[in-house]
């Protein structure tokens, strides 16, 4: 009997920079590992990391970038994502058949293709929707005229409801999933977790502490993306006290995105010599990075609760550390900080001075509300995770009866 298949269309993988190609290859090693014959679409055409039994086929185009994004050129990078969604469509539609398609939301609107994918492999159709669009797109910035924009979440909403499942990395967004019509029993809430190589590393032995001249300073962290959709004017705000009351505690903003130069100017007008900016760490060093704070931080605009969920907190608590969360009341991101942080308003630049002075002055809460992070981290990695999905694609592809490529004229699932 053939080996089960799945494909997963996804526009980075590793080497290349990005959240969503890590969770596809934490998934696609440990399901190949399990006998499914597993086969990934990237964009760009520079060499891949890919686990032992996993197939990468990259989309052509050079090596797949956010230059646009960097540049904060949003034509720019409408232009790029609409080119590797071509990219990826036509690479995927050519590949021999699979049973499960999996699409993911890099590029975003790349839910439209998975029915059509889906259909001309005769295969079941899964989304992973790790964002929700276009819903996101005004929160990043981005602003469709409206007869476009109301085109394109019709168009979204439709592909949505044809897909045999839908995966959401929240509670939150299955919400926003079932709000667009649909049905409750397609959508499977799925955490992302953290990325398997974090682990605390011990305070004095870490090199990236050393590597920095910490010391002994209590070290508050914002490490990862500096997108439109993470506010940090109150974190710079609280940076701005601390530095009158508490000048020895420093504060590392650590990665890059749209945010990050008007955050570096402002860090610099300001005066703010507590705190440091430091480029995106590697993942190969994120557990010293991580690991070199006490504390650590997380930002999400009230506007995009249940269209995305920070994949930083789950880091801080996989290093041992606890969080401190500005962003809306009752999300993902709140819920996980029970026992090891504390959520604040997004706005509440006094709230968030006052608490990182009360970490920093009590160690044995630090040490308590770390362990605490640790276990909540452990109890769900990328081996749970990808047992969970392999469940849901066996279950998918057992339903989906053996056929032939739908050709042009035939009607799609759930149409």
């Amino acid at each position: 009997m053939d080996s089960p298949s799945i494909l997963f269309v996804n526009r980075v993988f590793p080497p290349d920079k990005g959240a969503t190609g890590r969770c596809v290859c934490d998934v696609a090693e440990r399901m190949a590992a399990m006998g499914w014959r597993v086969t990934v679409v990237a964009d760009g055409s520079g060499p891949s990391v890919a686990p032992p039994g996993v197939t990468v086929c990259r989309a052509g185009w050079g090596r797949s970038s956010k230059a646009g994004a960097r540049s904060g050129d949003v034509r720019a990078t409408t232009r790029g994502y609409l080119a590797a969604a071509l990219r990826l469509i036509h690479r995927a539609l050519r590949l021999p058949r699979h049973d499960v398609v999996v699409t993911m939301t890099d590029p975003p609107l790349l839910v439209c293709a998975g029915p059509l994918i889906a259909a001309r492999h005769a295969a079941a159709s899964l989304h992973w929707s790790q964002d929700v669009f276009p819903a996101l797109l005004p929160v990043l910035g981005v602003h469709l005229p409206d007869p476009l924009m109301r085109m394109v979440e019709r168009a979204s909403a439709r592909a949505l409801r044809r897909q045999d499942a839908v995966v959401a990395i929240g509670r939150c967004m299955a919400g926003r999933l079932a709000a667009v019509g649909v049905p409750a029993e397609r959508i499977t809430v799925l955490p992302n977790w953290p990325d398997p190589d974090i682990r605390p590393v011990p305070r004095a032995e870490n090199p990236f502490r050393q590597a920095h001249g910490l010391g002994d300073r209590f070290t508050v962290a914002y490490s990862g993306n500096m997108g439109l959709a993470h506010p940090m004017d109150a974190v710079l705000d609280a940076a701005a006290l601390l530095a009158r009351s508490d000048p020895a505690i420093a504060i590392l903003l650590i990665g890059d995105g749209r945010r990050r130069a008007a955050v570096a100017e402002a860090v610099e007008r300001r005066g703010l010599t507590n705190v440091r900016m430091l480029p995106l760490q590697p993942s190969d060093r994120l557990a010293e990075s991580l690991s070199a704070a006490d504390l650590h931080l997380a930002t999400m605009d009230p506007r995009a609760d249940g269209l995305l969920v920070p994949s930083k907190v789950a880091g801080a608590l996989a290093a041992g550390r606890p969080c401190l969360f500005l962003g809306p009341a009752g999300s993902d991101a709140a819920a996980l900080l029970d026992g090891c942080g504390q959520r604040l308003a997004p706005d509440d630049a006094a709230g968030l001075a006052a608490a990182i002075r009360r970490y920093a002055g009590d160690p044995a809460l630090c040490a308590v509300q770390g362990a605490r992070a640790l276990s909540v981290a452990a109890a769900w990695d990328a081996a749970a995770a990808a047992r969970r999905f392999a469940a849901l694609a066996d279950g998918l592809r057992r339903r989906t009866p053996l056929g032939v490529p739908v050709l042009p004229g035939r009607s799609l699932p759930h149409a």
